[in-house]
C-alpha cells in the first residue's frame, strides 16, 4: 500500500482513531465554511464532509483524502459543538436520560472519485442530575465535540450503552472507513 493518505481534519480523536488501525496519513485542515442550510442530520453530515475533502483534494490530487463529518441528533433537533458553558449544559441536559443518534458522514477522495457514506449509532445516556452535567461542563471536555460531550474520555460515564460503532460515536466510523477504502481497491490490513 505506497498511496499518501490525508486526514481533512484537526480533530486529535480522529488521529487517534486512524493511528489505532495502524494508518500513515498527514493531516490538513481544510478552509472551509461549515454552516448549511440543511436540517436533515443525513444531509448535514454527508455535505460538509464532502466540502472537506473536496477542499483538500483540490491541492493533493495524488492523495487519499478522507474527510469526516459528525452531528448528534434527538427527537428532530441537531446537535453540534456547543458555543460556551451554558450551550454545553443545555445540550447534555436534553440529552440526560433520553437515547440519541451519532451520525458521520466519511467522504474518501481517491485518483478524482468522490465516495460518501454514513453511519448512525444510537447512544443512551444515563439519567443525569444538574450537578453531574455542571461537573462534566467544568471539565472542559465538552467544547469541541458535537452533542457536548466525548465517549472516549470522562463522557463515557454518562453513557449507559450503544446500539452501534463505538468509533463512529468518537467521531470516524473506523469499520465503514475500511470497506470504503476496499471500493478503491485500498486494503489497510
Amino acid at each position: 500500500m505506497n498511496r499518501d493518505f490525508i486526514l481533512a481534519s484537526s480533530s486529535p480523536r480522529r488521529f487517534e482513531l486512524l493511528r489505532q488501525i495502524g494508518l500513515s496519513f498527514q493531516s490538513i485542515v481544510p478552509s472551509v465554511d461549515e454552516t448549511t442550510e440543511r436540517t436533515d442530520p443525513i444531509e448535514i453530515v454527508s455535505e460538509l464532509s464532502v466540502r472537506k475533502a473536496a477542499a483538500v483534494a483540490k491541492n493533493n490530487p495524488l492523495s487519499v483524502v478522507i474527510a469526516a463529518d459528525t452531528v448528534v441528533t434527538a427527537d428532530g433537533h441537531v446537535l453540534g459543538k456547543p458555543h460556551g458553558e451554558g450551550e454545553a449544559f443545555e445540550m447534555l441536559r436534553f440529552l440526560s436520560g433520553r437515547s440519541h443518534f451519532v451520525f458521520t458522514g466519511v467522504t474518501v477522495i481517491c485518483d478524482g472519485r468522490i465516495e460518501t457514506a454514513i453511519c448512525r449509532t444510537e447512544v443512551f445516556f444515563k439519567n443525569l442530575t444538574d450537578e453531574q452535567i455542571l461537573a462534566y461542563v467544568r471539565s472542559g471536555e465538552c467544547f469541541d465535540k458535537a452533542g457536548a460531550y466525548g465517549i472516549q474520555s470522562k463522557g463515557a460515564v454518562l453513557v449507559d450503552h450503544i446500539d452501534g460503532d463505538y468509533s463512529n460515536v468518537v467521531g470516524l466510523p473506523l469499520s465503514l472507513l475500511y470497506e470504503m477504502l476496499r471500493e478503491f481497491d485500498i486494503n489497510i490490513i
